[in-house]
């Protein structure tokens, strides 16, 4: 089975731009931004409610709670989130037209309701496309996170740890490498 790609930095500032546009532009932002900058699995993500995200004095939290129920392999785990993230999270709030109930889903689709993990995986997979970019699709974030926190010499075991994987062999497969990577790491000696 072919991974999902890995887009470069360029190419995720390109995706970036493409998803942020049109009526539904900044809940697809943050979709994006929650895959990428937190490395969430589809399903978890399209679990969030805002009591998930903020605290009883409506602050974003620096960290998530994701129950056993939401995640893939059924373990409950904590989710950092960092600076970046949580700017998102506040620009994305402020620009809904009404501070939400805490028990309403962070994304809603145009009906108004949650999104099912199936749906959501849809939806980012035609961002891929509209964007230009061949082999993305909903786990492409998941493999960015993962891949940039690899090649910045974060402790494999923290890796996976943040990833909610249970094995690091997991995490590994998750791990790009290209040729300028390769080149930087050379560089070092």
């Amino acid at each position: 089975m072919k991974q999902a790609s890995v887009p470069t930095e360029a190419e995720f500032k390109r995706l970036a731009a493409v998803v942020s546009q049109g009526r539904y532009g900044p809940r697809n932002r943050m979709a994006l931004m929650l895959s990428y900058l937190a490395g969430l699995r589809v399903g978890e993500i399209a679990s969030l409610r805002w009591s998930d995200l903020l605290d009883g004095e409506g602050k974003v939290r620096e960290q998530l709670r994701l129950t056993a129920a939401v995640t893939k392999g059924g373990h409950a785990r904590v989710v950092f989130l960092n600076a970046r993230l949580r700017r998102e999270i506040e620009q994305y709030r402020s620009s809904l037209p009404s501070s939400p109930p805490r028990e309403q889903p962070v994304l809603v689709t145009q009906k108004r309701a949650a999104f099912s993990a199936n749906t959501l995986c849809q939806l980012m997979g035609g961002w891929y496309d509209q964007a230009g970019l061949e082999g993305g699709s909903s786990h492409s974030g998941r493999r960015w996170f993962i891949t940039r926190l690899a090649h910045a010499g974060i402790s494999p075991k923290a890796i996976m740890m943040l990833a909610g994987h249970r094995h690091l062999s997991t995490t590994q497969r998750y791990i790009d490498v290209n040729d300028e990577m390769m080149r930087l790491a050379v560089e070092i000696l």
